[in-house]
Parts: structure tokens; sequence; C-alpha cells
């Protein structure tokens, strides 16, 4: 398939990667149908000379009544590749009047319509053997690929527009056959299928597919070994599990080596708090630096958890300025979570740079710190280590130590970290001064559950109110704005307006949160309005004859056909988000439908999960539930709350909580309730031992 593109197309070279663009005049030549939008990504474009139309079934409609071919442009808001395409190509008036004449031409924000963007991904994969943004497709009127790429400079892209316009009009045959036979290639992709063998998760063996992963490991910075290097939050918290269960200290010695160096890194913002996307080199040294909520409510649940197994400050430290960043830049008047920040901002020059908010000239440096220079230098690497692209610019990035750079200056460690405050207070009031990043403020719900799922680990940890006080507004949220009035969930929010319907991600995700929610406030209306989800989600995503979740709902209409998400990436897929949901509410809720489901689904994946591990971090995850004891900690009594949270500072992954301070229903909590004391069970599939009223007790009993 690849080779007969290569044919039919030579001569255009495909080119990928990724960020944005800024500010918009205030008087345009030019206006298109994406101006009715609220997605910033597509309102970027409302002003290009390009014909943009926004997805919808009346554009879609309109390519099959007028028999055009479409250009489906894929991207989003941060991405910086989108926006140097848009500047030299949709910016421009002549490919502008190429793609007006012979196109009908749909604009796609890949954030607000995953389904359509994993359509056209797995297409352009199949055609190209990689993808990625901004993506690029040509199709048929009925919408089937026949082209794409990512980036194309100006000339590739008139040229392609050119050839496949002369080949549609002279032998549209060739077009059509090669779309059929993609058709299928597309169909065959995500295909998951009934695994009906007898399998006895607890002798299930892992030590081999760990081998097999650790194989690319890095041991010198952490992560994986090559660039540019992708932040993994959920392979490395089920490194620290697996690690700490099995006492592998190659496993645990990755994970702390690989948590350093990401927070020591150019890619963690050490002047105001936060991950950009992902490292450009192997070192952790140049981000794209785009800021994507994603990453980091994840990685406050990574660095949450690691803080609770090691109690490493540097983690708390981490968290706490990371939360500082979202609650500054990322949160809104609703407690809702805004998308990201963009890569790209005005340079002194008044012209669009990445990183240009980010990065520093050796010179301005020297002046903002003064005395405290030779320190400073050596702290953030200002240095031939530490330089950028260009010359005489940085990116702060450390090497050492507070204890080891202490000991350099003959200073104490609180006088060294004093010194660190005060010069990113310094570097940050200087930094705000300059032309900032442009914000993505849509709200997509499956990204604003994983940063309440954020807080709420954080408040595990940390024991911090404010965090939980900011998982209850932005939970509450949730359930005011995106809950609609079937039981289902809308996708996303913008300007007061919830739309798009709900993705079995946004389904996982919020359940998860919901579930975590419950088990710190003991408020079982989360614990309800979980089950209540997961059954919506059996009605419309489940596939009873594969035993797994569809993407999208039986209400949408399929894309070329309908797929499921089970490969874990930067975020953990929906499907295994959910079969985690099911395993945890089977034991809450003792509820066999979900307990079988939640195995089969396991089960289905298991053949894939040997031969590429790295790609089922959180299938393992799951996994681990059977390998060992699993529990169900149930805390009764007037004293319950309290004694949550002192458990809860505690790393324990393979339990669950349940409680409450009166009597109660619920099947882990019927007749455990004893008036005026506080009762904790140890439970396995609600068997119980004997109670007890202490946590040291209770470790005992998990132990």
């Amino acid at each position: 398939m690849k080779y007969y593109l290569t044919l039919l197309f030579s001569g255009i070279i495909f080119i990928s990667c990724n960020q944005s663009k800024k500010n918009a005049l205030e008087e345009h030549d030019y206006t298109n149908d994406l101006i009715h939008e609220t997605s910033p990504y597509l309102l970027q474009h409302a002003h290009n000379p390009v014909n943009w139309k926004p997805w919808n079934e009346k554009v879609l409609e309109e390519a099959q009544k007028t028999q055009k071919l479409m250009v489906i442009s894929i991207g989003y808001a941060a991405c910086h590749w989108c926006h140097v395409m848009e500047k030299e190509s949709f910016e421009d008036s002549t490919v502008a009047s190429v793609m007006n004449k012979n196109y009908l031409s749909i604009k796609v924000d890949r954030e607000e319509r995953p389904d359509v963007d994993q359509t056209y991904i797995n297409a352009v994969q199949l055609m190209t053997g990689n993808a990625g943004w901004p993506l690029n497709v040509i199709t048929l009127p009925d919408g089937r690929p026949i082209f794409g790429g990512t980036y194309f400079k100006k000339e590739e892209w008139i040229q392609a527009l050119n050839q496949i316009q002369e080949l549609y009009k002279e032998d549209p045959k060739k077009l059509i056959d090669y779309a059929n036979r993609l058709e299928e290639g597309i169909k065959s992709l995500d295909l998951v299928t009934l695994n009906t063998d007898e399998i006895d998760f607890s002798d299930y063996e892992v030590a081999p597919i760990i081998q097999k992963w650790t194989q690319r490991l890095d041991s010198v910075d952490g992560g994986s070994r090559g660039a540019p290097k992708f932040m993994m939050p959920n392979q490395l918290s089920y490194f620290l599990r697996k690690g700490q269960n099995s006492s592998d200290k190659k496993l645990l010695n990755h994970v702390s080596l690989t948590l350093e160096k990401m927070a020591y890194g150019g890619l963690y913002d050490h002047v105001g708090g936060g991950f950009a996307r992902y490292s450009t080199d192997e070192k952790w040294h140049v981000p794209h630096f785009e800021k994507m909520l994603y990453d980091n409510a994840q990685l406050v649940s990574l660095y949450s958890e690691a803080y609770k197994a090691t109690k490493n400050d540097l983690y708390q430290k981490v968290v706490t300025e990371t939360l500082a960043f979202v609650a500054k830049e990322l949160t809104g008047n609703e407690g809702v979570f805004y998308s990201s920040l963009d890569a790209d901002s005005e340079n002194e020059a008044g012209t669009l740079e990445e990183g240009a908010f980010y990065t520093f000239k050796q010179p301005e440096l020297q002046e903002l710190i003064l005395t405290d220079w030779p320190i400073f230098k050596e702290y953030f690497n200002v240095n031939e280590y530490g330089k950028w692209q260009e010359e005489n610019t940085y990116v702060l990035i450390r090497t050492a130590s507070d204890a080891s750079i202490a000991a350099q200056f003959s200073l104490t460690e609180s006088e060294l970290q004093q010194k660190v405050a005060d010069w990113k207070k310094t570097l940050y009031n200087y930094r705000e001064k300059r032309p900032k990043a442009r914000l993505d403020d849509k709200t997509l719900t499956s990204w604003n559950a994983l940063m309440l799922q954020g807080y709420i680990d954080a408040y595990k940890a940390f024991q911090k109110e404010e965090y939980l006080q900011k998982a209850l507004k932005n939970a509450s949220f949730i359930l005011s704005k995106q809950h609609k009035k079937d039981g289902g969930l809308w996708h996303s929010y913008k300007d007061g307006k919830s739309t798009i319907n709900g993705y079995l991600e946004d389904y996982a995700s919020v359940i998860k949160a919901f579930l975590s929610l419950y088990e710190v406030t003991l408020d079982k209306q989360w614990l309800l309005a979980a089950k209540k989800l997961t059954d919506y989600s059996f009605t419309h995503f489940f596939d009873e004859e594969s035993h797994m979740f569809y993407f999208t709902s039986k209400e949408d209409k399929e894309i070329i056909s309908r797929t499921y998400d089970y490969r874990d990436n930067v975020i953990p897929s929906s499907n295994s988000i959910m079969a985690k949901n099911l395993f945890v509410l089977s034991h809450h809720l003792d509820n066999e439908k979900y307990r079988e489901t939640a195995s089969q689904m396991l089960k289905n994946v298991l053949p894939e999960m040997e031969k590429y591990p790295s790609s089922f971090s959180n299938w393992m995850d799951l996994l681990e539930n059977y390998q060992s004891n699993f529990y169900e900690v149930v805390i009764t009594g007037d004293n319950a709350q309290e004694t949550v949270l002192e458990l809860e500072k505690l790393y324990l992954p393979n339990k669950l909580v349940a409680g409450s301070t009166k009597p109660e229903s619920l099947p882990l909590l019927q007749e455990r309730y004893v008036d005026g004391r506080t009762m904790i069970y140890v439970c396995v599939n609600n068997t119980c031992k004997l109670p007890v009223e202490t946590i040291p007790e209770a470790l005992e009993l998990l132990n």
C-alpha cells in the first residue's frame, strides 16, 4: 500500500512535527466559516484566505453533493508546526486559490474531535509509516483518505493538490481503488478479538515481559533511550508499584533517576512551574515549549505517589510548583481547567518564536542575578551544557543536588534554598513583562478529570485542604455542566456552552476521578455517580462481541469504522482505564458483571501486551491487582475521615478504601459500623480479618 502511494505521488516529501501562532489583526481581508466556532485552534484559522469549514454533517453532505475532494487538516492550538504551515501555506493566497477552486477544506481541532483525528492518523500511518501534527489528508467526497502527511512546504503542498486533482479528473478509478484498499487497512487496525483461553492471572509470568521492556530504558538520563523524549507517567507509576511489590531495585532506581532528571531538566519550568510536552534531546534539556494540561495533571499524580513511597522533598517541590502553575495559568472561575499554553510567543523583534517566553540570554541573567551570579551559573548550568540553539541563549537545567551546590559554595542547604527562591521570584517577575504564550481556554472533560485526579492524589500525599477544595469544585462543575440530561457526558466546554457528545476517554477518566474522590471524602454520591456513568458506558459504548468498549458512542455516526482505544500512550488508553474502574467498582459494589468484564478485557490484550509491553503499562498495572492480594480497607466510625487521611499518606497501591461515619448499606459497609468506635477492616474479596482501631495495626494486616 505504501509502495503504491510512493509511485503514485513520487516527488512529494513527507515531513512531520508539532506546535502554535499568535495575535490576529484587528482588521481582516478574509473571513471563513470558522469564525462561528469556539475552539481557539479553529479561530486561529478563521481569517485565512482558505475557505475553511468546520467538521460537521452539513459540510460532509456538501462534499457528497458537489463531489469535490476534501482536504481535512487537523491540529491543535499549541502545535508549533501547525502554525508554521499556516503561515507558509494557509495564509498564502496562491495556495488558497488552489484549495478553494478544487477542494472542500475542513479544519479540525484534534482535541475537540479525537475520533476524527484517530481515523486519519491511522490512515496516514498506513500510507507513510509515520504521523503527527499538523495532519493533512486529502479524501474522496465520502471522506475516505487517498493521500496524507504531516507538515508540507508550500511548493510540495501545491504540487500534491494539483497532482491529485488532476488524477481525480482524469482517472478517478485509480483513486477509488486505492481508497478501497486503504479503508480495509484502517478497519483492520485497533481490532481486538475475544480471548477465550483459560488464564490464571495470579500465575501469569510477567518477568519476561518486563525484561523485554527494560532493555529500551535509558540508564543515564532516565526514560526511554533516544530522542525526542516523552514523559510517560503511567509507565513510571507501574514501575514504581512493581518495583516496590517485588523489591526490584533496578526498576526503582530507574523511576528515581527519571523523576530527578525530568525535574532537573529544561523540560521543567524552573521559574514558573509545570512541564513542557516533551524534550527534543536525550537529557530532558530543550523542550517543545508548549504546556499541556494532561501532562501536568498526570505528573502531579506521579510525583505525589512517588513522594508517598520515598518522602523525597524534590517530589513535593515539583508538585507544589506545578499546581501553583496550573492554578495561575490553566484554571478558570468555574473551577474548570484549560487545555494548554502555546510554545510560540513574540520575541524582542515582535515576531513569533518558539520558546521566546521561557529562554534567557546570558547578559540579562547576569544583570538580574548580580552578586549571586557564580552560584546561579553553576546551579542552572549557564554554560555549554545549558546552552540552547542560539548563541548565549539558555534553557535553565540542573545537574546537581542542593546539597552538592551548597557544599561547593560553603552554604547551608537552607541558605541556598532561600537564594533559589529569590532567584525564581526575580526571574518570574522579569519574565511576566514579556508577551505571553497564547492560552487554549477550552475545557475538555477527560483532561479535566485527569487534573481532578491530580489534585486528589496531591491531597492524599500532602493533605492540603486547598487541593481538596479545587478537586471538589471541578467535580461539581463536571456534574453540573458536562453531565447531560440522559446521563451521558459532554466532551467540551467553552464560553458557557457544553458541546460534542462525550467519548469513552471522558467516561473512563471521570469515573476514575470520582472513585478517588469518594475514597478521600467518603461521600457516596461520587461512588454512585461513577456507577451511573459506568452503566451508561455499557449501554452506549460496549461491544458484546469483543467485550471491549468502543471509543465513540453508538449514537455517533462512525467515520470509516468504529475503533477501540486500548494501547496506552502518554495518556493511558480509555479501555485500560475503564477496565481498572470496573475492577475497583466490582469490589465496592460486589458486581459480578463488572468483575468478569474487567478480567475479560485484560485477557483480550495479553497477546499483544507480551509483544509490545511499553504500550500496555496501565494494563500491566491492572494485572498487578491479580498477582497479589488486593485489599479492601473499610473504615467506619466517627473518626473515619481522619483515619482515611492518615492511611492515604502511605504508598499502598494494592488497595481501595471505603468508609462512612454512620451505618451504610453499601456491600463493603454493611454491618460494619460500631457506635462510638472507629473500626478498620482489612478485607480481600469482602472477607475480612478481625477489625483493628489503629493504622499501625492495619498495616500489619496489609503486609
